[in-house]
């Protein structure tokens, strides 16, 4: 499939890469895609998957360095990057796995994250009513483009009001956004 939810939103991830960054990790990296983005402004970028089949399937770059390895685990070193950023792979992982990702940061680095939600309220519901003929319309738009990730799916757990309200805790003053396509947008930058 050539649309891709998360695709959609690279151009609004890549406005919160902080000036003067100079490292980015990027966790779920999947094939790359965005890590390649990354590196096209000039960020050295760690991309991890814990997928092996993904980080196979990944495309090289100048810049982009792709690991296998669980995000939950791996040595990350306090203050290593700039931007840190998590495309629909949040939910795959312990929810407080972004207190990892937050001491990670160099001060004035931001963490971004195009989470994926279930739908439990009836907001969700009426969002999902939006999404789904846009969501029709762009899969018909791009049909026969593109080839789909060999990234694993997982359905996301944690509705979108426990998300915001564990965010405030273990990253005070993260903003959380509803986008459409069943994401959210997390941003939060260190002081």
């Amino acid at each position: 499939m050539a649309f891709d939810h998360n695709d959609h939103y690279h151009r609004r991830l890549l406005r919160l890469v902080p000036p003067g960054a100079k490292t980015a990790l990027d966790v779920g990296c999947g094939t790359g895609r965005f890590a390649r983005r990354l590196a096209a402004l000039g960020l050295e970028v760690d991309a991890v998957d814990p997928a092996e089949e993904v980080i196979e399937a990944a495309a090289p770059a100048q810049g982009v360095r792709y690991r296998h390895a669980d995000i939950t685990r791996m040595e990350l070193g306090a203050g290593r990057y700039s931007y840190i950023s998590c495309l629909a792979s949040l939910h795959h992982v312990p929810f407080d796995t972004v207190t990892r990702l937050r001491d990670a940061l160099a001060p004035g680095g931001v963490l971004a994250v195009l989470g994926c939600y279930p739908e439990t309220t009836a907001t969700d519901y009426a969002w999902s009513l939006v999404a789904v003929p846009v969501n029709a319309v762009a899969r018909v738009a791009t049909a026969g483009r593109g080839t789909p990730s060999p990234a694993p799916v997982r359905r996301p757990e944690m509705p979108l009001d426990e998300i915001r309200r564990q965010a405030a805790v273990l990253l005070p003053g993260a903003t959380v956004s509803r986008l459409l396509f069943w994401r959210y947008l997390l941003a939060y930058r260190r002081p």
